[in-house]
Parts: C-alpha cells; structure tokens; sequence
C-alpha cells in the first residue's frame, strides 16, 4: 500500500480553503488547473474577490468538486483616487466584515475544521489568513503580486505576515522567490505553470474562417495584448508585410488600443480580440510561426508563460524574447532572441524550425497533471507531517 493510500485510510480527507485573487470564472488560470486535478478526497472552498461588471457567487457554486464563493475585501483602489484602503480604520472595517462572511460560509459548508490547510494567492487576505486556525498554510507565487498593485506599506506587511506564518511555499520562477522572504524553515518548491497538453497537441482539422481568409504566412501571438512589446511587434509587421500578424487575446486596459493606433493601422496587422479557451488550439496550430515579443520588465522577469507551453504542445514553432528564466530554459525546442533587432531578423529561420516532436516532448513535461501530482504530494506529505 502507498504512503497516500495508508494516510488516506486514517482520516476522512482533506480540507482546503484557497483565497484567490482571480474570480473563477473570469479567466482559467493555473488555480483552476490545479485545482480540478486533486484527488477526489480533497474538500475545496474556493475564495474569489469582488470584481465590478463581473458576474458574482454571493451564494455557493460548485465547479467540480470546488466550492465557489465570491467574499468582498481588500484591493487596490485605481490610481488617481483616492486610497480609501491606506486608512488603518477603513482596512480594519472592511476586513472585519470580509472574515465574518468568509467564517459564515466556512462553518455552513463544512471548511471550519481545525485541520483545514490555508492556501493563498490574494496578498489582501495574507494579514487575516496568517491568523486562521488550520494545520498548516502556503503560499502559491504564481506571480508578482505586489507588482500588480500600487504595493502600498500595509499591502507589503499583509503579504510577509503570510510568509511569516507559512509552512510551504509553490514558486514558478527563482527571479520570483528572490523577491520573497519566506520565514527561516519554510520549504520552498518550483512548481511552473503548464499546459492541458492534449488539447492543444490534438491535431484540429478545422481552420478558423478569420484565418483562413488571411494571405501569407501567419505570425501569431495569443494572450493579453497588454504585456506585448508593442513597438516590436510592429517593427515585425512592417519588416515582413507579406505576412499577416495576427494577435489573438484582450487588452485590458482600456486606453492601451488609443495608445498602439500605428501598430494596429498596419493592414497585415489583425486583431480578432478574445477567442474562447476551446477553439484556442484550432489557431494556434494553423500558426507558421507563434511569438513571445514581450516586454522585458521586472514584472515579467518573474513569469512563468503559460503560453510558452500552449505553444510547443501545438507544434507550432516559436519565436520568443529572453524575457525571464523559463523562456532561457525552452532554447533548445524555441528560437530565442536577445534583442529587438535580432529577433526580427530570425523570423525566417525560426519559422524553418523542424524540431516539432522536441517541442511536443518539452511541453508534455509540463503538463497541468503532473504539476498538480507534484502539489498535492507536497501538501499531503507536510499534513502527514503534522498529523502522524
């Protein structure tokens, strides 16, 4: 019998409350990969924050086996505002609240046991989830989280506090974890994104109408257009206007398209806007040639691209910018490039890339099973750790 079998055998599973900062049903991002793979024993209370003009759970949904419910809290007011939440008075009233709604649910559905384990990604909640009774916490550093706030002093205080008390800590990135300062002890595991490789190696016989009308070869980028280089990529476009360009995701800020007007008035330039996560394989595979133009900022210097992995499940080849780590690590199934200059100047080379079955081979050890294999391992490993 296994270790996982045996402890299974002495207790009636495990229960885990996770506080996210992303809703469940806005975007399918690593939480909701993870997630949907732990055993069947596993009780899951999933936390989303408030989003205006997004759809809410104020009452209890189930994803799966998750639980889903939507708590208000803490977040960042946009600039320009005024910063309600750097008042000590205001973050105390507002968190008072946020813990009596989330002790409510917690108790109605079953996740107030001691025993529960205490997972976060929402650096609002760190002040409030490093004083929860449970067996153990952890912190999963899917991103620089502060470096999507304003990173105000108490923001900062939240997240060490939670570091402080933690146990366990998943990071995707060694330039991430240097930003950290986890407490003396706490064990510190790399686990980086993936892919749900069979959806995007599955060969799609279907060519999507927008890019079968295209003349050329395509050049495609798919993901947020806001992180892209996007003086690059028009620097691309105008050295290639045989070839059409196609960017395939949203740009959430809103000002970001009044500011790329150049890039996007170019005529081999097209933006077919957010396609929906199942008929993403169905482009990228009709791609000659996928790219990773990021920019090369510090927030992105700790990243961990999904895409990366989307892209070389599909067999595509790829073109990428030595951003961060992960995309250094990928060279010898991509084309990476060290400056703007140079990685216009390979797209002909990158795109007569043949190594289609390293690419596959790469991207299949990153799957989203076996780095949610490697998670619940870990977690299951420090329970029995605590409990015997």
């Amino acid at each position: 019998m296994s270790s996982r079998q045996g402890h299974r055998g002495r207790h009636d599973g495990y229960t885990l409350v996770w506080f996210s900062e992303i809703q469940w049903d806005f975007l399918s991002t690593r939480k909701q990969r993870l997630l949907q793979r732990f055993p069947e024993e596993w009780q899951i209370l999933f936390v989303e924050p408030f989003a205006l003009g997004r759809r809410q759970h104020w009452l209890p949904v189930k994803r799966g086996r998750v639980t889903v419910v939507t708590i208000p809290f803490l977040k960042q007011v946009p600039a320009g505002t005024v910063a309600l939440f750097d008042r000590a008075s205001v973050r105390w009233v507002v968190s008072l609240v946020g813990s009596v709604l989330a002790g409510f649910w917690m108790r109605v559905l079953g996740f107030s046991r001691r025993d529960r384990i205490v997972g976060l990604s929402n650096i609002f909640w760190g002040s409030v989830a490093a004083k929860m009774p449970c067996s153990f916490r952890f912190y999963d550093a899917n991103d620089d989280h502060l470096g999507f706030t304003a990173a105000q002093e108490w923001l900062r205080n939240s997240l060490q506090r939670y570091l402080d008390a933690c146990d366990l800590l998943f990071y995707v990135s060694p330039e991430l974890l240097e930003k950290l300062l986890p407490a003396p002890g706490t064990r510190c595991i790399e686990l980086g994104n993936g892919v749900e490789f069979d959806h995007f190696a599955r060969p799609v016989a279907t060519v999507p109408d927008a890019l079968a009308a295209l003349p050329g070869p395509i050049l495609g980028y798919v993901g947020a257009l806001d992180w892209i280089d996007a003086d690059l990529v028009e620097s691309l476009a105008r050295a290639y206007p045989e070839c059409s360009v196609v960017l395939v995701g949203p740009a959430y800020a809103r000002e970001w398209t009044a500011r790329h007007v150049s890039l996007l008035g170019l005529p081999n330039v097209h933006c077919p806007g957010k396609i929906d996560y199942d008929e993403l394989p169905s482009w990228m595979q009709r791609f000659d040639l996928a790219l990773m133009p990021l920019e090369r900022s510090e927030l992105k210097r700790a990243s961990n691209p999904n895409k990366l992995y989307e892209y070389t499940a599909a067999g595509v080849p790829v073109l990428a910018i030595d951003y961060c780590s992960a995309v250094a690590r990928a060279s010898q199934v991509v084309t990476v490039t060290g400056t703007p200059e140079e990685f216009v100047r390979l797209v002909p080379q990158a795109m007569a890339d043949q190594r289609r079955e390293a690419r596959q081979a790469f991207a299949r050890e990153h799957s989203w099973d076996a780095l949610a294999e490697a998670m619940v391992s870990e977690l299951e490993d420090v329970y029995r750790r605590r409990h015997g």
